[in-house]
């Protein structure tokens, strides 16, 4: 599950504990709190210890009301938001009426050949053993844990041996992402609906006794994301059937019991893909296949730009530039960025214990993206098609261990065989 570039660089304060001022540094007994009403009207609370306060901080402060904007955090809409009426329908309504458009897309003006469907209700968590994230019943599906974060952690954090093993720890999490992909992948085919993806994923999920962690982040209403020929990510699973031809991708994150996320995905050819298509597959297996092969300490996490536009390039394809890689592990996103484009500003150095995601998205055409109307479906501006592989990866001594990688494959080979559909 991608990152978009702005949204970890901020360094303000998001919303404040229960109990504690929101003014950075303020030891202050809260007597006589008084909330930004800005922050309320998002659904944020951020209590400060008094007007003073307020005041001498609120310069600092406020940057935070454009982030929420961004992020569509709670009431305030945005690029993060619950979808208008209109886009949903039962399982078991006609086909036809299930294949319709949407509310949003009757009048938009798509720049390839794909259209969304209807979707299907929301799934419950039917596990009383998950244990949810922040932002599972958040109104807006803020993470005010990583919105803390953000304001208050500029380092990235190491892993140590008591949160990597055991029992639904980091390790853990990665493995049981990995099972419901292999679940998700073995059930594509031609004829099925990407919404079936998502139940197959969500299910995979439940038997697993993990929470699926795109379901409500920052209101997303399904468990998997999944991105069909020009959707470069962030595709919402519908009601539409794969097509001979397509290429899908699909991108899961799990959340174990213990608190942490596994990230990782891929993209699978169904049926008879052109040349076309199975070019920017293969080269986008191959950037993240070259990217993973200099990750060690030392290295600086700006430099997998360099080598990922290089391989890209020499295939004819172009690299996505709104959306990253991240930093991940008890919080779904923090640091550190990691983006996948030449010549980036990235900041940081690879130390032993970071563990972090690389999964850069390639088109065939352009790397300029524009978002549908549903405010999550990032598609390439020229319609022509795109495709990206993700791994969870762990910094290790003398080089890295991919935490999300097959049985028996520590490092990636490409098999075509192995995503034929």
């Amino acid at each position: 599950f991608t990152l978009a570039r702005s949204s970890t660089s901020t360094s303000t304060t998001m919303a404040s504990t229960s109990g504690s001022c929101a003014t950075p540094g303020c030891t202050n007994a809260i007597t006589k709190p008084l909330a930004c009403p800005k922050c309320m009207q998002h659904g944020i609370r951020n209590v400060f210890c008094g007007q003073k306060c307020f005041k001498e901080n609120y310069a600092q402060h406020k940057q935070i009301h454009t982030l929420i904007q961004q992020m569509g955090g709670g009431g305030g809409g945005g690029h993060r938001k619950t979808p208008p009426d209109g886009i949903s329908c039962p399982v078991d309504s006609p086909v036809e009426l299930k294949k319709s458009l949407p509310s949003w897309a009757s009048n938009y003006s798509f720049s390839g050949d794909l259209r969304p469907a209807l979707l299907s209700p929301k799934r419950p968590i039917t596990n009383a053993k998950v244990c949810k994230p922040d932002y599972a019943t958040h109104t807006g599906g803020a993470s005010e844990s990583e919105q803390r974060d953000r304001a208050s952690n500029n380092n990235i954090r190491v892993y140590g041996p008591d949160e990597l093993e055991g029992e639904s720890n980091l390790r853990y999490a990665c493995a049981m992402g990995r099972e419901v992909l292999d679940e998700g992948g073995k059930a594509l085919r031609v004829g099925v609906t990407t919404d079936e993806i998502d139940r197959v994923i969500h299910e995979a999920s439940m038997e697993r006794e993990c929470y699926p962690s795109p379901l409500n982040y920052y209101n997303f209403p399904k468990s998997v994301c999944t991105s069909v020929n020009e959707v470069i990510c962030h595709g919402i699973p519908d009601y539409r059937e794969v097509q001979d031809g397509d290429i899908v991708n699909i991108d899961v994150t799990t959340y174990s019991r213990g608190g942490y996320h596994g990230d990782l995905n891929e993209t699978f050819f169904v049926g008879n893909v052109d040349a076309g298509g199975r070019r920017v597959v293969e080269t986008a297996f191959e950037c993240l296949q070259s990217a993973l092969a200099m990750v060690q300490p030392g290295t600086l996490y700006r430099d997998l730009g360099s080598t990922i536009h290089r391989v890209a390039s020499a295939n004819k394809c172009s690299v996505v530039r709104t959306y990253c890689g991240h930093g991940i592990g008890s919080l779904f996103h923090t640091a550190p960025n990691v983006p996948h484009y030449n010549k980036n500003k990235a900041k940081g150095v690879m130390k032993e214990g970071h563990v972090f995601t690389v999964e850069p998205m390639i088109n065939l055409g352009g790397y300029d993206d524009i978002t549908w109307g549903d405010n999550w479906t990032a598609v390439t501006r020229d319609g022509k098609r795109s495709a990206q592989f993700e791994h969870t990866v762990l910094v290790t001594k003398d080089g890295c261990e991919i935490l999300t990688a097959r049985e028996n494959e520590p490092v990636m080979k490409w098999d075509p065989d192995l995503l034929q559909r």
